[in-house]
């Protein structure tokens, strides 16, 4: 391998599994927890400021905002999975034909989503009963929001290449960056500026900005694979195919998961301004609480991606086992915190008094969600390391369209069990997830490596390169 792809590539496909995973994972999870940090300064800031009702319309603009994030990250997790596969496979050119696709692509996408999202913001509002106390900030928070889809999209897609090559550090720096800057902006424009929640909206997008800069201009000065020369943005057609058939079911997950928290979110703005500000908090703190899961998981997808690659099928199995009892064990360390102190909690963002009593219990239902959820991240890494992104899209379908959405609407409009009965059907759902990966499993489908059946088809890897 040439010195200066040896200086983002790191070889998963060897060395101590639980070493090698906590390694990989820790910068992933502090990355995330910037990323959280992140997205929950602007709720925390424009509560002290404008209390409930600018808790709820940020809330409520940045679920929005949060469904096309998660769009974007899946999406681009097929170049995680299609990078790392090639990681293992030692197709190195291939690497970096795929980086000028995955760049070029989702370039022309980020402005095509933007450009159709823009007209659309009072209409999403309007289904969303989104309560009148907050139309106009989650109105302005969003326009703003959905103006930076591009960079959303810039910074997602530099991570999930440097993610597939096996290289967690940068990202946490970069995002890291963004953050502090978010907060120092969010308090000036919030605050001095008098800018309100549009304020925290433009933080977010000069931060990301500011994210996507900084980590071009660093691998440019590091000899990185690709030269960010226009001459390289090149969009090969089977890696689109590729990089569709590997993400597009991803994209499709986060979706149906996204998609479900909205339905909730309309049902919570349903029964009162308070009750959509306490979701929006409980949201805001389950973000946190699923980090661990999260990065875990993804870290379990890029390191089985690079052993299923090289056919170490056991050792990717190991991997997902040592990463399933690391997630239950950090989880259910946070998860005791937030059903420990949930009035704390919601003390930091300065909310009502009703909000604080409605949003108390919905806190303690979210702390388990978490831990339920840990164990259906850990199970989906192993797919997706395989290319089984059909497999995770049902499983989301599942949790999120199939059980989460009805369940909540049964409990708040049949038992009316109202904000709590929401926080039950959060917590039940990825039960089914559970069921289902266990089944996928136990079947021994996960063993049949799709990504790579993908790539021999399409010839994007030689018979035996494994």
């Amino acid at each position: 391998m040439p010195e200066t792809q040896n200086k983002f590539h790191n070889d998963l496909t060897s060395g101590s599994v639980s070493e090698r995973l906590l390694k990989f994972s820790l910068p992933f999870l502090g990355a995330m927890l910037f990323q959280a940090l992140y997205n929950v300064a602007d709720m925390v800031i424009v509560g002290w400021y404008e209390g409930s009702i600018g808790i709820s319309g940020v809330g409520i603009g940045g679920q929005v905002a949060i469904l096309i994030t998660n769009l974007i990250i899946g999406l681009a997790n097929g170049g995680t999975v299609l990078i790392a596969q090639y990681s293992g496979a030692r197709q190195f050119d291939e690497q970096k034909k795929t980086i000028g696709t995955l760049f070029s692509l989702y370039g022309l996408f980020a402005l095509a989503l933007t450009a159709i999202l823009l007209p659309l913001v009072p209409s999403i509002l309007n289904v969303l009963k989104t309560p009148v106390e907050s139309y106009a900030i989650a109105r302005d928070y969003l326009y703003i929001c959905i103006g930076g889809t591009v960079l959303i999209f810039g910074y997602n897609a530099v991570s999930s290449v440097l993610r597939g090559m096996g290289n967690s550090k940068a990202p946490m720096a970069f995002v890291g960056i963004a953050a502090s800057a978010n907060v120092v902006l969010d308090i000036l424009f919030v605050g001095p500026v008098g800018m309100g929640a549009a304020g925290a909206a433009l933080a977010t997008v000069v931060s990301q900005a500011l994210s996507l800069v900084l980590s071009v201009i660093y691998l440019a000065r590091k000899s990185f694979i690709f030269d960010f020369k226009p001459k390289s943005f090149k969009i090969h057609a089977d890696k689109v195919r590729l990089l569709v058939k590997l993400g597009l079911p991803t994209g499709l997950q986060n979706l149906c998961v996204s998609f479900s928290f909205l339905i909730l979110t309309s049902l919570a703005n349903s029964l009162s301004v308070y009750s959509s500000a306490a979701f929006n908090i409980g949201l805001k703190v389950n973000s946190f609480a699923i980090l661990p899961g999260i990065a875990i998981g993804q870290s379990i997808a890029s390191m089985c991606g690079q052993n299923i690659g090289a056919g170490l099928y056991d050792r990717a199995m190991h991997t997902m086992k040592v990463g399933l009892a690391l997630n239950l064990l950090i989880t259910a360390i946070v998860g005791a915190f937030i059903v420990l102190f949930p009035d704390v909690i919601m003390g930091l963002f300065n909310a009502d008094v009703q909000t604080v009593v409605e949003g108390a219990d919905f806190l303690r239902c979210l702390a388990a969600d978490a831990l339920v959820s840990s164990v259906v991240f850990s199970f989906n890494g192993l797919f997706l390391g395989g290319g089984h992104s059909v497999a995770t899209l049902f499983n989301a379908a599942l949790t999120s369209i199939i059980l989460r959405a009805p369940l909540a609407y049964f409990f708040v409009n049949a038992l009316h069990l109202k904000l709590i009965g929401i926080g039950i059907a959060v917590t039940l759902a990825p039960l089914g997830g559970i069921l289902f990966g266990l089944f996928f499993i136990k079947s021994g489908r996960w063993k049949v490596n799709k990504a790579q059946q993908r790539l021999a088809e399409l010839g994007a890897l030689p018979d035996g390169s494994v």
